[in-house]
Order: C-alpha cells, then structure tokens, then sequence
C-alpha cells in the first residue's frame, strides 16, 4: 500500500488518514440528515456517496491492483460488502463499514516509514569526511573514499571517521555511541603495525570504532576497515535486514484472507442463481445473495483488533509510554524473557563518586580538597564526575593549589599540591612512581573493583593516603520495578552491557537480575539474544543506546528509553518509555495482556455472529434489516469492548 499512498498523496503524506476522517464527517452529515429532517432523499444520498469516495478510495485501489493477480483480499470483500449494501439500499450500513476499514488502515500504515528513518539515523552516526595524512600533508577525503592502511587524524572532540588502530597518540575515547559504556575509554597507540593481528584480536586499548568520539587529544589511526565493513556500517545492515522482515501475524492476516475472501465470493456468486434451483425469482435470490455478503462481510473482525489496538496505544500514551503497532502490543503479553541493556537502561548513565577512603592517618576533608585541587584541572570525564560529588557532597570549593597537571595515559595523574607531588591513578602508576602499594590497601582495592566500582589511588608525599573510586549507580526505581515483573511473571531478567563483567555482576546483584553478561560489543549481543530467542521463543529488548540497535531490532518487542534513548534506538524500537520512567514497564506488560486477552474476546464474537448469521441468511430465514442490525450490533459491541481498555490499570492483571 506504500506505492499507493505515493502516488496518491493529494492533502501531503496523511492523505489516507484525512480521507477516513472525511469519510466519517459525511457518513455523519448523511445520517443526520435522513433522521432529523424531511429533506429530499437525494440530499442524504449525496452525502452517503462522497463518505463512500473518501472510505473507498485506497481500499478500491489496492484491491484492483490485487484482482489481476488473482489475490482476493479482505479490502476486495469491503468493497463488494459496501457497493451490496449500496445496492439493497442500505447506504449508511455501507458508509460505516468503509469508514471503520479506511480509518484502521490510516493508522496501521502511519509508522510505514520507520526502518527507513532507523537507517537514516544510523547513517548520521559516522562522519561524512576523513582527514587522510600523506606524504606530511593533511587531505580531507569522503569515508567512502578510504582505503585500507590509509593513516587517518582524528582531532580532540570529533567523531572517528573509521575502524582502526592506533598509530600515534592517547586519548580517552567516549564508545558509549557503539558499545554502551557509560565510561571514556583510555586509548593509546600500538608500539608497531608490523604482522598485525585480525582487527577483532588486536588489544582493545589500541582499536577505534567508527562513530565514537575522540576525547581532547589528537590521534592518528591506521584504517583497518574500509567504510561498508565497518561496526556503524554492519548495524545499519543488521537494522535494515531485521526491520524488513514480516512479523508471523501479519503471515497469519494473510492465509486466513486467502481461503475465506475467495469461499465468500464463491458462495455469494452461487446464490445469485438460488432462483434456478428453488421456487424464487431472480430479485429474490439476488437480495439473499446480497444480505449474506453483508452478513459474511468481515466488518467487526476487520475492526476487532484495530480497536482493541488503539484503545490500547491510547491508554499507553496516557501513562508516557508510545507504542508502535498492533503486533508490540499483542506480543508483550506472552514474554516471560527481558534482556536489558545497562547503561541509562537499569543506570543512571553517569559515573557517580561512590567512595571516598582516608588511609595512613589522613583525614576525608583534608583528602576530599586534596583529590578535588587535583581533578579539577584535568579534563578527563571522571574527574570531573569526581569534582562535581566532592564540591556537594562535602561543600567545599577550588582554591586552585594545585599545579603541573600531567595526564599519564592508561595510569591516571600527576600534579603538584603545596609544592609536593600527588598521584592518583591505577596501581601501574604508582609502581612506576617508586609508591609502595601494600596488600591490605591492595585488597580493599579489589574488593570494590569486584563489585563493579572503578577504582584509583590518591598518593601524597610518596606514600598513599586514600582510595576513590566511581561507578554508574543503578536507577533508583530499578530494583522496585523488576521485583514488579518478577511478581507479574516475568521470569528471566538478563543485562546485556559492554561493560565489564564485574561491572555487570555488581548492578545485577544489587537491583535483582536473574543474569548478567558482560564486555559485549553489538554482534555480540545480537548473539546473545539469537540464543535466548531460541532458548525462549519471544523476549523483549530494553535499551538506549546505538549499540543495542541490532539486538532490539531481532528481539520480538523491542523497547527504548525515551528521554536517554538515541534517535537510532526510538526509530528501531517497538515501544518507547517516552518519560524515560522504567518503571512504567510493568504496567505495559498487563496493559499488553489485558488487551490480547480484549483481542479474543472480539476475534470470537466478530466470528461468531458470522457463524449464526450467514447459515440463517442463506436458508432466508431473516431480512435484512435483522441482518444489519446483528452484523453492525456486533460491530458496536466489539468497539465498547475494546474502549475498556482506556481504563485500564494495574489491578486488572
């Protein structure tokens, strides 16, 4: 129906929906005018035509452009359903089946265009240029442009234009775009490129992804992969072969409109002609064969789900949360498999000052302005995390005592403090400081590096005088909101992060997790979810980042955190917290449940007055009149049923 709506696109690329909503207004002028006043049949009759123009117009195209192929669809049997009604009179009947079919279809076909913008986004992640070093001379070339071994410069706080090692320089490299992790990476260059390494074996402290940003110093980078072959390039390919594939209800739509479309056209066709087997005219047979069209006519099973769909969506959009479809919606209900990402998902996103340790004697206040007068001259991304706690949490300022800060990349800081050297960095940095590191302080260190915190040492007047250590904290909702889907019964819980494992182990056992599975880059969490999938049958993906694209995009519901989640992440998934709330989780869940449950219940009245009504109308047992009025008291019912959802809350799980 896509090439249809672009080549008829008359009112701009709503058409389809303005077209239903103009249906509706003439079906409703018409009907007003034939009950409240004694003008003429014709002006009532007018009015009933041009509802059937605007219902029927993409309906009656799509579905002769099907005719030649032999493809007899639902839209094919509306068409001949309203033009029968038309026929026996019955022009409102006709008008409202168009109406309630055009107006489901508008909406289904809304979202037609998001694996498109999905891409799109993506695309916008790498750089559209490249700064390529030759012969001592910078020249600005299109990505596309590179070749493998070209030596490309990357400038402090841009974005890496490919894949590759690094040749010179060090720098704090932001992957979360790619990876996820909430923490710049410290990179430095490889002492040699000769005999390297496969790209996916080479030390990950000296590899570049395409996409990710540079932090304030400049690189230069070895090409290793030419631009389609690169970690962005492989995620819009990933995006774009899952997001064309069809889901299995859509499969499903599609069988059951093979076998019954043509067996009622066949039947209606047959009781055109009654009158040469039964004592009848033909008008008689004609009108039988007419009402049984419209008794078969799907109209309440075609709306049935669309309105239980919508009901549901708008209840959704209530509570913060934006639903993409139908087939989210439905398919929500029946996980009991949820893998999350870590950072911004079940995080706060941002490294937080967890612990702040006096050791030899030193005093926390004396050590708090010591590490602040320190950290408040680096640029590097946690120190300033640590700088901005320290001034909070122990209310004191710069005094600015500090001097000769020297960034050691890969080991930490130096500077001067009252004249005096400090240091604070990993182990590496005080060993090659000539600073004892002893057990007990050695032990504490590993302690809090098991349990997921990024640790550093402070070092003053040659011996260490503390520890500091950071980590992104869990939301505070988090751990409330998965013992809710624990009790709703959801029953594995999984984080995917590209974090460390102990990272992941740490923030698993802290907000409840059933799992954790740590340092995946995205092939390997869309590895990861093809396990579950296959272990589990349908499991949701709960992200926010670039990276879990991929993932969220073969998961069977997909879901993103709205305010945290990337463009690439809210065009992919199928539902987005929009408010950012986790918490709003649980209630999509039942609201999903309640409306599959809605679903049924409508698929099987919808069916079931079919069922009753066409035997009866074949054998003339009724008239029209009854047969409109079961046929569209279903179509009434089936829509109050599904308005129930608008009220929907938690209770009712």
């Amino acid at each position: 129906m896509e090439e249809t709506h672009q080549h008829y696109q008359i009112l701009g690329k709503r058409t389809e929906l303005y077209f239903a909503i103009l249906c509706g207004i003439f079906l409703l002028i018409g009907f007003l005018i034939a009950k409240l006043t004694g003008l003429a049949d014709w002006t009532f009759l007018l009015s009933y035509i041009v509802a059937y123009f605007f219902g029927g117009f993409f309906i009656t195209i799509e579905a002769s452009k099907k005719i030649p192929k032999g493809d007899f669809d639902i839209d094919f049997l509306m068409v001949a359903a309203a033009v029968g009604a038309a026929f026996i009179g019955s022009w409102a009947e006709g008008a409202l089946l168009l109406f309630l079919f055009s107006l489901g279809h508008a909406l289904e076909h809304y979202a037609m265009n998001k694996a498109k913008k999905s891409i799109e986004a993506l695309g916008n992640l790498s750089p559209k240029t490249a700064l390529v070093k030759k012969n001592g001379e910078l020249e600005e070339v299109v990505v596309e442009a590179l070749k493998i071994n070209d030596t490309i410069v990357i400038k402090p706080n841009t974005t890496i234009a490919a894949d590759g090692v690094i040749t010179s320089g060090s720098s704090s490299i932001n992957q979360a775009p790619i990876t996820g992790e909430s923490i710049p990476i410290d990179k430095t260059f490889i002492e040699s490129t000769d005999s390297l390494l496969d790209f996916k074996h080479i030390d990950k402290n000296h590899v570049v992804f395409a996409g990710t940003i540079n932090g304030d110093s400049s690189l230069e980078v070895l090409v290793l992969k030419l631009s389609e072959d690169s970690t962005v390039s492989r995620l819009i390919k990933m995006v774009s072969e899952v997001e064309t594939q069809k889901s299995p209800t859509q499969r499903l739509t599609k069988k059951f409109e093979k076998w019954y479309v043509p067996i009622v056209i066949l039947v209606v066709f047959l009781l055109c002609f009654a009158f040469l087997i039964i004592d009848e005219n033909f008008d008689t047979s004609l009108y039988r064969a007419i009402t049984v069209l419209v008794a078969a006519s799907p109209c309440a099973l075609a709306i049935s789900t669309p309105s239980a769909v919508l009901s549901g969506i708008a209840r959704a959009a209530q509570k913060g949360v934006l639903i993409k479809g139908g087939r989210a919606l439905e398919d929500l209900g029946e996980i009991k498999t949820i893998a999350f990402d870590k950072t911004g998902t079940l995080t706060e996103g941002r490294p937080k000052l967890t612990n702040l340790i006096p050791l030899n004697d030193m005093d926390e206040n004396e050590l708090a302005k010591l590490v602040l007068e320190v950290e408040s001259l680096s640029n590097h991304p946690l120190a300033k995390a640590i700088t901005k706690d320290l001034k909070v949490k122990h209310n004191i300022e710069s005094l600015n005592k500090a001097s000769n800060v020297n960034a050691i990349q890969g080991k930490g800081i130096q500077a001067d403090y009252d004249r005096k050297k400090v240091f604070i960095g990993n182990v590496k940095l005080m060993d090659d400081s000539g600073i004892k590191v002893d057990d007990t302080i050695a032990s504490h260190m590993e302690e809090l590096l098991q349990n997921g915190h990024t640790v550093m040492l402070v070092a003053f007047q040659n011996e260490i005088v503390g520890l500091i250590s950071v980590m992104d904290l869990p939301r505070k909702t988090a751990a409330r909101t998965l013992k809710r889907l624990k009790e709703i019964g959801i029953k594995n819980m999984i984080m995917l992060t590209g974090d460390h494992q102990n990272v992941g182990n740490a923030i698993a056992n802290q907000i409840g997790l059933t799992e954790a599975k740590g340092n995946l880059l995205p092939d390997d969490k869309v590895t990861a979810v093809k396990a579950l999938l296959k272990r589990d049958k349908k499991i949701a993906m709960v992200g926010d980042g670039v990276n879990d694209a991929p993932a969220m995009a073969l998961s069977t519901v997909s879901v993103a955190m709205g305010a945290a989640g990337s463009d690439v992440a809210l065009e992919t998934a199928d539902v987005a917290l929009m408010s950012d709330k986790i918490e709003n989780l649980p209630f999509v869940i039942g609201l999903s449940r309640a409306s599959k449950r809605i679903i049924k219940q409508n698929i099987f009245i919808s069916l079931g007055v079919v069922v009753l009504l066409v035997p009866v109308t074949i054998l003339g047992l009724t008239n029209i009149g009854l047969a409109v009025a079961f046929h569209e008291g279903s179509t009434i019912v089936v829509v109050l049923n599904a308005l129930r959802l608008l009220r929907f809350n938690m209770g009712e799980l």
